[in-house]
C-alpha cells in the first residue's frame, strides 16, 4: 500500500499525493515544490511561509453551512454568528484575506487587548460582530464606545465586577450630554462547573482564570437593573478551552450554559439573545491512526449545540438564543504550510569511501568489512546482529587503548552502512526489533528553520505537527528521521517517535535540493514564535489561484534583515553601523582596496536575514 503520509486523518481534502509531488486541491493543482522552487528563483531563501486564502474560506463556509443545515433539520429560531479571535493569528496577510472572504458571512473578530480592538475597528464590515474579551481597563472600555458610536455591533464580555463600574462610569462620561444613549452590548462570561480536558483544560472549572461565579453574575445583574441599562445585556459567554478534543465536556458545558441562560430570561433580561460558546473546536494534528485525537466532527458539535439549545429553551418557556463562536484555530490552522530546505543529512559522512583502512587491520574490522561486503536477503538479520556486537566489542578497545582513532572512525562507517543496508533488506518484515533499531539509528536532518520561531507549540506543549517532504513521494522512505532546526539550542529537535514514526529519504543534498513541508501552522504558531538566536518570522508569499484556476504568487513579504533584527530589539543601528565601518577603516591589516571590497561585503550580508544560505541543485 502506497504511503499517503496521514493525509486521510488530517489533510480534510486540502492536499493528495500524485507520483511523486504533493498537490494542492485546488484549480490546476499545483504542486508544492513548483510553487517553491518559483519563489526561490525570485531570489527568497530560507524556509517560506505559504498561505492559501482559499483554505480559510472552506472552514468558514463549512462552519456556517454545518450550523445552517442543523437550524433547518432542528427548525432553530435563533440565527448563528461567529467571530475570529485575533489571539489565534494577527498577521496582516493573513487578516486581510481573512476579512475579504468572510464578508458574505457577515463574520467579525474578537479582540482581548488594545491593540487587537483596535485592528477589530479598522478591519471589521460595519455591521459585523466584534467581541471584546479579557481584562480590561477604563482605557480600553472608552475604545469600546468609540467603535458603538462609529456604528459597530460590538459587544463587551465582563470578565469580573470591576469592569462592570468601569463600564458604567464610561457610560456616563459618554453619554451624559447625549441623546442617542449609544454605548457598546454587554456580555458576562460565566465561570463554568464544567471543565474541558487536556492542555486546556484549565479554561473551565471554578479556578479558571476568567468569568464571574453565580453570585457576582446575580450582582452584574443588579447593577445593570439599578442604573437602568438591564437592556444592554445581550451576552453570556464561556469557554471550556482550546483543541476541545471530546464532545462530551462540551455537552455538559452546553448545558450548564443554557440553563443559566433560561433562568436570566425568565429573570427578566429582556436584552438577552446570545450565548457565546467560546472557541475550542479542535484540528486533527495527527499522522497515525493510533494517536489521532479528536472524537467528533463538525457536523455532530453542531448538532449538539442546536439540540442542546433548543431543548433547554422549550424546557424553560424561553427565545431560543443565537449562537455565537470564536473557534481560531479550526479556521485558520489549514491555511498555511511552512516549507523548509534540509542542509545537511549527519550520517552521510559514512560512506565506503571515507574509510581508512590500513594493510593491517584488526580482526573485528576486518569482520565487519566482510559483513558489509557479503550481506544479502537472508543474512541480513544475522549481520546486523553481528555488527552491533563487533562495535561494542570494537569501542571497548578504544576506550583502553588497544585500537586508534582511524580504526574507531573505520568501525563506525562499516557498522553504520552495514545497518542500513539491512534495514533495506529487511523493509518488508516490519518487526519490532527492527523499529527499535532504526530508533537507535535514525538520522538526523539539519532543517533550515528555527523550532522556537515557527513551531513554538511543539517546544512548549509537545504539539506535532504534520510533518512530510514534497518530493520523491513514489519513493518509500526508509530513514527513521529527527529533525535539527539551525538554532544553537538543543530543544530545537523533532525527535523520532517510535510510536508516530517519520521516516524520510535518503537524499544526497549537495546533488539536489530536498524540503520538507509542515503543515496545520497557522494558528498561534505564528504570534507565539520567538525570536530565539534572531531567528526572524520566515519569508512568507500569499498563494491565490484566479478564475481560471491557474496559481498566482501574491505579496511576498521578506524575512526581516538582520539591521531589521537589531532595531527592533531597540538596539541603536546607526551606531551600529558607524562602529562596522570604522573598525574596517581603521584597521592596519589591510590596503584600502579590501577595506572597500570588505564595505562591500559587509553591507550585503547586512541586507540578508538569520538564515542559512543553501546549496543550488546541481541535478534533479
Amino acid at each position: 500500500m502506497k504511503r499517503d503520509w496521514g493525509l486521510s486523518i488530517w489533510g480534510s481534502d486540502n492536499f493528495k499525493i500524485v507520483d511523486d509531488d504533493i498537490v494542492v486541491i485546488n484549480g490546476c493543482e499545483p504542486t508544492l515544490l513548483n510553487i517553491t522552487k518559483e519563489i526561490r528563483e525570485k531570489g527568497y531563501k530560507g524556509p517560506i511561509l505559504l498561505r492559501f486564502p482559499h483554505l480559510i474560506k472552506k472552514q468558514i463556509e463549512l462552519l456556517f453551512s454545518e450550523f445552517t443545515r442543523a437550524s433547518k433539520e432542528f427548525n432553530y429560531s435563533g440565527s448563528f454568528n461567529a467571530v475570529f479571535p485575533l489571539k489565534v493569528n494577527q498577521f496582516p496577510n493573513f487578516i486581510n484575506e481573512l476579512v475579504d472572504i468572510s464578508n458574505e458571512y457577515n463574520y467579525g473578530l474578537e479582540a482581548g487587548s488594545k491593540a487587537e480592538l483596535i485592528i477589530a475597528m479598522a478591519k471589521t464590515n460595519i455591521g459585523a460582530p466584534i467581541t471584546v474579551n479579557g481584562f480590561k481597563d477604563k482605557e480600553m472600555i472608552a475604545l469600546c464606545f468609540i467603535a458603538a458610536k462609529s456604528g459597530h455591533n460590538i459587544t463587551v464580555t465582563i470578565e469580573g465586577l470591576n469592569e462592570l463600574e468601569t463600564i458604567l462610569e464610561v457610560n456616563r462620561e459618554f453619554n451624559s450630554n447625549y441623546q442617542d444613549n449609544i454605548a457598546p452590548k454587554i456580555g458576562m462570561r460565566i465561570r463554568m462547573h464544567s471543565s474541558g480536558i487536556g492542555a486546556w483544560a484549565k479554561s473551565g472549572g471554578y479556578s479558571s482564570k476568567f468569568g464571574l461565579t453565580s453570585t457576582e453574575l446575580l450582582e452584574a445583574y443588579d447593577m445593570l437593573e439599578k442604573e437602568g441599562l438591564i437592556d444592554l445585556f445581550s451576552m453570556i459567554h464561556f469557554h471550556i478551552g482550546s483543541q476541545m478534543e471530546e464532545i462530551s465536556p462540551l455537552k455538559k458545558a452546553l448545558r450548564e450554559a443554557g440553563n443559566i441562560y433560561a433562568d436570566l430570561k425568565r429573570r427578566g433580561a429582556s436584552g438577552l439573545r446570545a450565548i457565546n460558546i467560546g472557541g475550542g473546536l479542535a484540528v486533527e494534528y495527527s499522522q497515525n491512526k493510533k494517536s489521532d485525537s479528536r472524537n467528533y466532527s463538525i457536523k455532530e458539535f453542531s448538532n449538539d449545540v442546536i439540540f442542546l439549545m433548543q431543548e433547554i429553551s422549550k424546557n424553560k418557556g424561553v427565545q431560543e438564543p443565537d449562537i455565537y463562536t470564536e473557534s481560531g484555530r479550526f479556521i485558520a490552522a489549514s491555511h498555511s504550510v511552512l516549507i523548509a530546505p534540509v542542509l545537511e543529512l549527519f550520517s552521510q559522512e559514512y560512506h565506503e569511501k571515507s574509510l581508512r583502512l590500513k594493510s593491517k587491520n584488526p580482526p573485528l574490522i576486518e569482520e565487519l568489512y566482510d559483513l558489509y561486503k557479503s550481506i544479502n536477503r537472508n543474512s541480513a538479520r544475522e549481520y546486523l546482529h553481528d555488527a552491533i556486537d563487533h562495535l561494542d566489542s570494537l569501542l571497548t578497545l578504544f576506550d583502553l587503548g588497544y585500537i586508534d582513532l582511524e580504526d574507531r572512525s573505520n568501525t563506525e562507517i562499516l557498522v553504520n552502512l552495514i545497518i542500513k543496508k539491512a534495514i533495506v533488506l529487511l523493509a518488508k518484515e516490519g518487526s519490532d526489533e527492527l523499529e527499535r533499531l532504526q530508533s537507535k539509528i535514525q538520522e538526523k536532518y539539519l532543517v533550515n528553520f528555527s523550532i522556537f520561531q515557527s513551531l513554538p507549540d511543539f517546544w512548549g506543549l509537545a504539539q506535532k505537527f504534520p510533518i512530510m517532504p514534497i518530493s520523491h513521494l513514489s519513493d518509500e522512505p526508509t530513514q527513521a528521521a529527527s529533525i535539527w532546526d539551525i538554532t544553537c539550542d538543543s530543544d530545537g529537535e523533532i525527535g523520532f517517535d517510535s510510536s508516530s514514526p517519520l521516516k524520510l529519504h535518503d537524499i544526497d543534498v549537495e546533488k539536489e535540493e530536498y524540503f520538507l513541508a509542515f503543515f496545520l501552522t497557522g494558528a498561534y504558531q505564528e504570534v507565539l514564535g520567538m525570536k530565539h538566536n534572531l531567528f526572524t518570522h520566515p519569508t512568507e508569499a500569499v498563494i491565490k489561484f484566479d478564475e481560471n484556476g491557474e496559481y498566482i504568487i501574491d505579496s511576498i513579504l521578506e524575512a526581516q534583515n538582520l539591521m531589521d533584527i537589531l532595531d527592533d530589539l531597540d538596539y541603536d543601528i546607526g551606531a551600529i553601523d558607524k562602529k562596522l565601518k570604522s573598525n574596517i577603516a581603521e584597521s592596519n591589516l589591510i590596503d584600502d582596496k579590501q577595506k572597500e571590497a570588505l564595505l562591500g561585503k559587509l553591507y550585503l550580508y547586512l541586507s540578508e536575514n538569520s538564515y542559512l544560505k543553501t546549496i543550488q541543485a546541481i541535478s534533479t
